[in-house]
């Protein structure tokens, strides 16, 4: 094929590249009908080879698209078609042609056309492959992880990373429309308290010291804002030691990080749940996304949900329902009521589902979380109840008349709807008709539904509980997998109590502010443990789905503050100043109000593409064991590193 006749140059990738080109004039997703009667070079891996009545078509794939190269008898180029397999690198050189009447592709972008060969080059030959890629197969990870370069040659994989690209992409544009600079910060820094451990770096010129890769670059975008600047971002790369799992990658990971000076918790918000909505909306596939955000505070998020990072596709909404079992013949409740008053009774509803059989199975669910189980009522009619409209329009009418507090009309309501239901079940019979007729007007109960109980420290069960929610909505299927649900988490406990070393701890992030300021924190010293476990924080999450998205929070700017909100957590001025001096120094010489955020990058993107783990989000991630299994890390040092680095490894010892 004469070199002058091979296509003609193009700007835009994926089309014709320059005359001349030695391996390809077009890409492999690049010819069109409006090529029919010309030359090309096309270069890329065979995706699969076919055989029909002695004419061999190749399916010719690269970065671009997928074109179909036909070899017969009489071309000059059949020998070197018979020879070439799956994933071999080849070059073709052919005359474009239009496919015949009847075998036009038209989910294929070249599908209107051919490429008839008239010369092969291999380029590169491929061992029988252990992944294979044609098809996409089901695979177990490890394998796949092992040969992540076949893995990301799978059409499906290679659209995921290319969609991720797209999404960081239009977060970078958005950013900077909205008046944010991208600022670098550094990889090697100092430990960092993001509530992970850090990934350590020996140092070779100061031995016996270390650097750590930042679990976020936290100190260093608010040392940018007391240095000045303004409207930070960076999609940022962190490093944390965690225990991997669905949604978290075990090592590093990137984030949409932003600080901002001069702004309070509005304008953070303000600013960031526009380019955010935006940004799922552009890759939703046109499903619905959340418009003017919920904002819910931590306290209701629990005692709804019995999460902080609720799924609100789930329409059920927990109650707490104690008053309806205190003094009452459930002994078992009524009696932890009676001896403790933190204890809370919480329902959790189960719209249509209202029968034994479900009952009991979400019970055995329970078992086998480890409770003894899950207490239930569930309401069928009367035999001369009322209809379901009727039903429904007295739940209406007893509700308006309990918002209202018309006490004859919720009397004479709640006897209507007793006379219309009646519950069902061990917790129904100890209660009485009464009781039970009063938790189904609560929570808007018909027959046919369901209510399922449990009881003690909400502090000890909310957890169970909001498994419990997701549980009964996923049997049910009452879950609407068709959008995206997003809201603001506000009102974070500023403190938490920590159990293992019995002390008063961060509950979020060290240095945000605590709602009231030093004032607020002196005063909730003053009264106790139980004040300050009361503390509120300007911190907040951003939640999509069951999933934290993002956290943030209006920053503690203030280095007397700081100092005070570190000792209450039993670190001295000497530990801030050792363990943050430089954000520390940097607030004594005016240090401006600001604050922010960070969204995770791969979460995003895993709920975007549907993917169920964020290992699949990524090129080349670690497995569940934290193990590189392509590179082979992490690996053993030589002696030779040890020794520059001044490192002993002690022998570990084998757990029994």
């Amino acid at each position: 094929m004469g070199e002058a006749k091979v296509g003609t140059a193009a700007g835009a990738p994926g089309g014709a590249v320059a005359i001349g080109a030695r391996y390809r004039s077009h890409t492999c997703g690049a010819l069109r009908a409006s090529d029919i009667g010309g030359e090309a070079r096309l270069s890329g891996w065979v995706h699969r080879v076919r055989d029909h009545g002695g004419v061999l078509f190749i399916d010719l794939r690269d970065h671009y698209g997928l074109t179909q190269v036909v070899a017969d008898p009489d071309s000059p180029a059949f020998k070197a078609a018979e020879r070439v397999r799956s994933e071999w690198v080849i070059r073709v050189d052919g005359a474009v042609r239009a496919r015949p009447e009847g075998t036009v592709n038209a989910d294929l972008a070249t599908g209107e056309v051919e490429l008839y060969a008239r010369e092969i080059e291999v380029l590169s030959e491929a061992k029988e492959l252990p992944v294979p890629v044609f098809g996409e197969p089901d695979y177990p990870e490890d394998l796949r992880l092992t040969y992540r370069f076949l893995d990301l040659r799978r059409e499906t994989l290679h659209a995921i990373i290319m969609k991720r690209l797209a999404i960081t992409r239009h977060i970078r544009e958005a950013m900077h429309e909205a008046g944010f600079n991208e600022f670098p910060t550094p990889i090697l820094t100092a430990s960092s308290p993001e509530g992970a451990r850090d990934f350590l770096v020996p140092s070779r010129i100061h031995a016996g010291k270390f650097y750590a890769l930042p679990q976020a670059p936290q100190q260093y975008k608010q040392l940018l804002m007391v240095s000045g600047f303004d409207r930070y971002f960076q999609i940022a790369p962190c490093f944390r030691d965690e225990d991997p799992r669905a949604d978290r990658l075990p090592g590093e990971f990137y984030q949409l990080d932003v600080e901002m000076s001069f702004v309070e918790q509005e304008d953070i918000f303000q600013t960031m749940e526009p380019i955010l909505t935006g940004m799922f909306e552009a890759f939703a596939d046109g499903k619905p996304v959340t418009r003017g955000w919920p904002r819910i505070p931590y306290d209701t998020a629990i005692a709804k949900y019995g999460t902080d990072k609720p799924d609100l596709r789930n329409p059920i909404e927990m109650a707490d329902v104690t008053e309806h079992f205190r003094g009452s013949g459930f002994k078992v409740f009524a009696g932890l009521i009676e001896r403790d008053p933190k204890v809370r009774v919480w329902a959790i509803p189960a719209p249509k589902g209202g029968s034994r059989a479900f009952c009991d199975r979400m019970n055995g669910w329970a078992q086998k979380e480890g409770q003894p189980g899950l207490g239930y009522i569930f309401w069928r009619p009367r035999s001369e109840s009322l209809t379901d409209i009727d039903s429904k329009m007295l739940a209406w009418g007893l509700e308006r008349a309990q918002l209202e507090g018309r006490t004859e009309a919720v009397e004479h309501l709640t006897e209507k709807y007793l006379n219309a239901i009646e519950g069902s079940g061990p917790i129904a019979k100890n209660i009485g008709p009464e009781r039970t007729a009063a938790i189904a007007a609560q929570l808007d109960l018909n027959a046919g539904d369901a209510c399922f109980f449990t009881a003690g420290d909400p502090a000890k069960f909310y957890k169970f509980a909001g498994l419990a929610r997701d549980e009964i909505a996923r049997e049910l299927k009452l879950v609407d997998e068709s959008g995206f649900h997003l809201a603001w988490i506000v009102d974070f406990p500023f403190y938490e109590w920590n159990e293992d070393d019995k002390k008063i701890d961060f509950s979020h992030n060290p240095f945000s502010m605590p709602k009231g300021g030093r004032e607020a924190l002196e005063a909730a010293q003053a009264k106790g443990n139980e004040a300050l476990l009361a503390l509120k924080a300007n911190q907040y999450d951003i939640v999509c789905n069951g999933y934290e998205i993002a956290s943030g929070s209006v920053r503690n700017h203030l280095p007397e503050t700081m100092v005070k909100a570190f000792e209450i957590t039993g670190l001295s001025r000497a530990d801030v100043e050792a363990r943050f001096g430089g954000l520390y120094r940097a607030f004594q010489y005016g240090a401006p109000p600001h604050g922010g955020m960070a969204a995770g990058i791969e979460r995003m993107v895993m709920l975007l593409t549907g993917c169920k783990t964020v290992r699949d989000v990524a090129l080349f991630p670690m497995n569940q064991q934290a193990s590189d299994l392509l590179m082979g890390a992490p690996s053993e040092a030589s002696t030779k590193q040890l020794r520059e680095l001044s490192i002993r490894v002690m022998p570990v010892e084998k757990k029994a």
